[in-house]
């Protein structure tokens, strides 16, 4: 499929894919929104050429309904651990994309209160180390349970982000299908800068952003820095470089937020994603739909 003279992932030649890097927010504002980086895809290259800020939640869900052809790699939960849908009794359980439906319809109809006290009575009942269910995809990606709810508030991202994919009708590989012009897939910064530290040695990744001005130092920024040139060159087992546009590599290093190298860093998954379109883009055969996956996890 051809729009605008962009192919569609997976097309052959040097037409180019248009790619989203999205670093989300559960609570979008004009203090703290969600930073979208938007570019293409070429090989080897993922071309950032613009970050915008998406400040409320219309702005994010015309960012889905965007027509395509056009992958997105999402930094939220799409999905609940099997093992605490089942545990909790909710729907879900069954088979293919209807469970997920189903397990999310559920999970966004609670408000937030109930959602507290019932991952709170879940995780009074379990023992010291095993207070949350992790979906497989969480212990590939050393990521968040999808459901934590504080430090970080994963779980209140999935509430707000993964209902809104299920009304877009984006398609999500290994989830559920929908408009395959317009594909939607999880991301976790964290995992990619984790990827960069260790290829350059370090035994974990160096704090490098905090949402509070008073807390954004010199050696923050120093960190921002070092990552941001890892994407640039490509020092991660991804094999995609990340080139942004003029003034955006002085912006994600002047952001002590860290959220405009976050959305270059989903960015950048998005392009590696998009150049395995006919390979379930990078994702395993065997995603659980329920819990989804990572877009560039490795299982351990």
């Amino acid at each position: 499929m051809l729009r605008d003279g962009v192919a569609a992932a997976g097309s052959s030649g040097s037409l180019l894919v248009r790619i989203v890097g999205v670093d989300f927010t559960s609570a979008p504002s004009a203090r703290k929104a969600i930073t979208v980086a938007y570019g293409r895809a070429e090989p080897g290259r993922a071309v950032v050429e613009r970050v915008d800020r998406l400040a409320d939640w219309p702005s994010f869900e015309a960012l889905l309904s965007a027509p395509g052809p056009w992958v997105g790699a999402f930094d939220f939960p799409f999905g609940l651990a099997r093992e605490l849908v089942v545990a909790l009794g909710w729907p879900g359980t069954g088979a293919g994309a209807e469970g997920w439906r189903e397990a999310i319809a559920h999970y966004a109809a609670l408000d937030r209160a109930e959602v507290g006290r019932v991952f709170g009575a879940f995780r009074a009942a379990r023992p010291v180390g095993r207070k949350y269910a992790h979906r497989a995809t969480e212990v590939a990606a050393g990521a968040h349970a999808s459901m934590k709810l504080v430090n970080p508030p994963v779980g209140w991202m999935l509430h707000e982000g993964a209902p809104r994919l299920a009304r877009a009708g984006v398609h999500l590989p290994g989830i559920a299908g929908g408009d395959r012009s317009r594909v939607a897939l999880e991301a976790y910064p964290g995992m990619v800068m984790r990827e960069i530290s260790r290829a350059r040695g370090l035994g974990r990744t160096p704090p490098y952003k905090n949402d509070s001005p008073r807390k954004q130092t010199p050696e923050l920024r120093e960190a921002r820095v070092a990552l941001l040139w890892g994407l640039v060159e490509g020092e991660h087992r991804y094999g995609v470089r990340v080139d942004p546009a003029l003034g955006l590599a002085a912006a994600a290093i002047d952001d002590g937020t860290g959220d405009t190298l976050d959305a270059m860093a989903c960015a950048m998954l998005a392009a590696w994603a998009a150049g395995r379109a006919e390979a379930n883009y990078g994702l395993p055969v065997d995603v659980d739909p329920l819990e989804g996956w990572i877009v560039g996890a490795q299982r351990r």
